[in-house]
């Protein structure tokens, strides 16, 4: 079976996008491939800034030969006085057959005549050639172009295209670009066109020799080429930043590394100027001591075998004394204004063109913080609603500044930084000033799941106010993230969210939190816009719990169906969430849970078929002088054992709970095995459906069990 091969190559792709662009090509190959029943092995992904290609083992050359029945008219139809008809000749010179091939087949509608066609398989590049271009247009790229047909789009023009079949050409054209076995080498360190003996290992081969290296082989360059080139300062070594690394390997196809220098006066810069700086806009990557104090030294990646006259190192030297003196200039410029004296100015700051400014933003984060505090501090736990007050009234002011006007990146640090440079007020004790510092300073964060949190509770509590207020109002104005769309980041904002009151243990519910951050834009020109508030709470609920069940099962790990369970009891407690989901964790291994869940799910289907025949359930169970024993045990156990469950279960003892649940077991196993709920006896149906309802009520109090899957691993 032959190898399978398919490259684009472009101009230089952003790198941010190669890595879902390469997922999505061998997500639409492989579904086509499939799709046409065409058997294949392995698929390897391949891409470099000028290409995203793929390569597919053992395809077959063609689909497999199919033989189908076709029916055609009843045999009263077909034949007559034992003669084919018009319609029999009709039917077999349509299928491709004899007339004396034709078969009589029963039918559910009679006999009828039929035919036996053999379909032959096409060839796999026939297939692929006519599919494929489709494919390569229907890419979701964030930004693409058309350069001559305006219905096949890419994100850079097309320059050529390798398709193969092991050494043979796929006749595909993609926007006037046809396919062929010739591919092309790194731009400056190869001779250009590099043809592709075949579709095989050759085709790696090919393109090494020509200075393209895969991914995998890019990074371990650039992770060598750092070593070398820092450890020519004694005690140095280069930050680890995986971001960066990630975005250099996707801008270089044969990379390398020179050690650059700059004067040790810019050290008196904050470090995360200094930093953002280089990694951000020069994509260089920060040099520092054995205590991770940065020294005055960076290093760039090259997409070329070095630098050995110096120049390139000179160039960067340059260009970064020049962004490390704008940094020093604005740095000084902004220490003019102090963060109180630019509050005002955030009035002729834009947040949102429907939502207003942001001091109308910071206004409502302060009522939202102060309302989150109470419930904090209601808890027992320690928070400073004066630092939040005072942290979320300068919070947004540093967006004044000529440091985050140019690195915007830095919005929120260099608010922190700022106050405590200046003295907010006379009043404020350092050791306040500082938390507030801090707390403005961690205002953004996590921005992702490596992220850290916020350092205090204030800041805690200030990031989930400002992100609850954005979320609130995009909601509002119907602006809700759909498929792969999200403009204002708001999966993020809410994971961050989330993730902040699982891990500090925050006593939020979200759904009123939620509604408390609306009501803060009432009385706003934007409500007159706003979706009504049923619609808001829907999309709201059903957005938080898709972001719920992300943190439980992509970042803590637990087992889908768990994680399912558990939020089909609640999903607006993400603390009591998390303790649920660990609880059902401990106990999933043991038998009475797996008998269990196969219980409620007979439970639930009972009650659903009922409820379809309007059968309604009695208000309570009533024991009946001729109830069998079984029934009787079973109604006994929730009666003796329900209210242990709740005391249980108020005090989040969940374990305890659910111990106390797996002793149903057996009551449960013998009333199902002795008891008929369905009977005739409407007194009796009702009081067992009744009992039936008591019973999945106690078991879905912490999960619905009846999610849980088999030998299901939490």
């Amino acid at each position: 079976m032959p190898d399978f091969l398919l490259e684009i190559g472009c101009e230089e792709i952003p790198a941010r996008m190669i890595v879902d662009a390469e997922q999505e090509l061998v997500m639409r190959v492989t579904r086509l491939v499939g799709n046409e029943r065409l058997n294949y092995g392995t698929v390897v992904p391949f891409s470099t800034p000028r290409r995203i290609a793929l390569q597919i083992t053992r395809v077959s050359a063609a689909q497999p030969d199919v033989t189908e029945q076709l029916i055609g008219p009843s045999t009263s139809i077909a034949y007559k006085d034992g003669k084919p008809t018009p319609a029999a000749q009709g039917f077999a010179k349509k299928s491709g057959v004899e007339i004396s091939q034709l078969e009589i087949v029963n039918t559910p509608k009679g006999d009828c005549v039929s035919a036996r066609v053999t379909k032959k398989g096409r060839k796999a590049t026939e297939i692929l050639a006519e599919h494929l271009p489709k494919e390569l247009g229907s890419i979701y790229w964030p930004k693409s172009m058309y350069w001559r047909n305006p219905t096949e789009r890419f994100v850079r023009p097309v320059r050529w295209i390798v398709a193969m079949l092991d050494e043979e050409v796929i006749p595909l054209e993609f926007d006037g670009v046809s396919a062929s076995d010739t591919s092309r080498g790194h731009r400056m360190l190869s001779q250009g066109d590099v043809r592709i003996p075949s579709a095989g290992s050759a085709y790696l081969d090919a393109l090494r020799a020509a200075k393209v290296l895969g991914r995998s082989e890019r990074e371990h360059q650039i992770r060598k080429a750092l070593d070398s080139a820092t450890r020519t300062i004694p005690g140095a070594r280069w930050r680890e930043d995986k971001s960066l690394l990630d975005t250099v390997v996707n801008l270089t196809e044969f990379p390398s590394a020179v050690l650059g220098n700059f004067d040790p006066q810019f050290l008196s810069l904050p470090e995360e100027v200094l930093v953002t700086v280089m990694r951000d806009h020069q994509k260089y990557f920060a040099v520092e001591d054995a205590n991770g104090k940065l020294l005055p030294h960076f290093l760039a990646v090259l997409n070329t075998d070095g630098d050995p006259q110096g120049l390139i190192r000179q160039g960067n030297e340059r260009v970064l004394r020049a962004r490390f003196n704008d940094a020093r200039f604005f740095w000084q410029t902004d220490q003019k204004r102090s963060l109180l004296d630019r509050l005002d100015l955030l009035r002729h700051v834009t947040f949102q063109k429907d939502l207003g400014t942001y001091y109308e933003k910071t206004r409502r984060v302060q009522r939202l913080c102060s309302w989150l505090s109470e419930i904090v501090k209601q808890s027992g736990m320690a928070v400073r609603p004066g630092v939040i007050h005072k942290a979320g009234a300068l919070a947004k002011t540093d967006l004044t500044t000529e440091l985050v006007k140019e690195f915007t990146e830095l919005q929120g640090i260099i608010g922190g930084l700022y106050a405590r440079e200046q003295e907010l007020d006379s009043s404020v004790p350092e050791a306040t000033r500082f938390a507030i510092a801090d707390a403005i300073y961690d205002q953004y964060k996590p921005e992702s799941a490596e992220d850290t949190l916020p350092r205090s509770m204030e800041g805690a509590i200030l990031s989930i106010g400002d992100k609850a207020d954005t979320i609130a109002g995009m909601f509002s104005l119907g602006l809700v993230p759909s498929g792969s769309k999200d403009p204002f980041a708001l999966r993020r904002q809410a994971n961050g969210i989330v993730r902040i009151i699982a891990e500090k243990k925050l006593p939020f519910h979200l759904s009123e939190m939620m509604r408390d951050a609306r009501a803060g834009y009432r009385g706003s020109q934007a409500e007159s816009k706003f979706v009504d508030d049923a619609r808001f709470d829907e999309s709201v609920r059903t957005f938080f719990r898709e972001r719920l069940e992300f943190y439980l099962k992509d970042i803590r790990g637990y087992a889908f169906d768990v994680v399912k369970a558990v939020l089909a009891t609640d999903a607006d407690d993400v603390v009591d969430a998390l303790a649920r989901a660990e609880a059902v964790k401990q106990v999933l291994h043991m038998p009475e849970f797996q008998a269990i869940g196969s219980a409620c799910k007979r439970i639930r289907n009972i009650l659903r078929q009922a409820e379809e025949k309007g059968i309604k359930p009695a208000r309570q169970f009533e024991f009946l002088a001729d109830s069998p024993t079984e029934e009787k045990n079973l109604a006994a156990y929730i009666e003796t054992n329900a209210a242990r469950i709740e005391a249980h279960r108020q005090k989040n003892e969940y374990g305890d709970a659910l111990m106390i649940l797996a002793t149903a077991r057996e009551r449960v196993d013998a009333f199902f095995d002795k008891v008929m709920v369905m009977v005739d006896n409407e007194r009796v149906r009702a009081s067992r459906l009744a009992l039936l309802e008591s019973l999945l009520k106690e078991f879905s109090t912490i999960a619905d069990f009846s999610e849980i899957v088999t030998e299901s691993k939490a």
